[in-house]
């Protein structure tokens, strides 16, 4: 896939795909997902690798998750997290407040949890396969 073959109107979620706990979240923002507004893909896949260069975004930053918006914006860290609470609704909208605190304080509770999750949740040899039916949520 290229770039310009992504989805028009979607927010792409970059994420660990080795990682337990990363797999994890994406198979709960998928649930949530009630207006179809996100496509995953691996940070290592090859249209993952794209879209990093693309944006010309660091690595220190981008180990865990990135939130693309094709054309507009990306995120990286609790800012992605927090966006995309955002569009998940509900509940989640609530997560907007976190805003408010500046991520130069939010981003180290971030780091502490990225740098010690697959201590805590363990990770794979490979990334998951997505079922037939989730096939279409997931970028190649």
């Amino acid at each position: 896939m290229e770039l310009s073959e992504l989805p028009a109107g979607k927010k792409i979620v970059l994420f660990d795909g080795v990682c337990n706990l990363c797999n994890s979240s994406v198979r709960y923002i998928i649930n949530r997902d009630k207006k179809d507004v996100f496509r995953f893909a691996a940070l290592q896949s090859d249209i993952g690798q794209k879209i990093l260069r693309h944006i010309g975004a660091d690595e220190k930053y981008t180990d865990s998750i990135v939130l693309y918006e094709p054309g507009q914006a990306y995120y990286y860290k609790s800012s992605a997290a927090i966006e995309i609470a955002k569009h998940l609704g509900s509940i989640h909208s609530i997560g907007i407040i976190f805003k408010l605190i500046p991520s130069f304080l939010r981003n180290p509770i971030y780091d502490y949890v990225a740098r010690n999750r697959y201590k805590w949740y363990g990770k794979t040899d490979e990334c998951a396969i997505p079922t037939p039916r989730l096939q279409k949520k997931f970028l190649s």
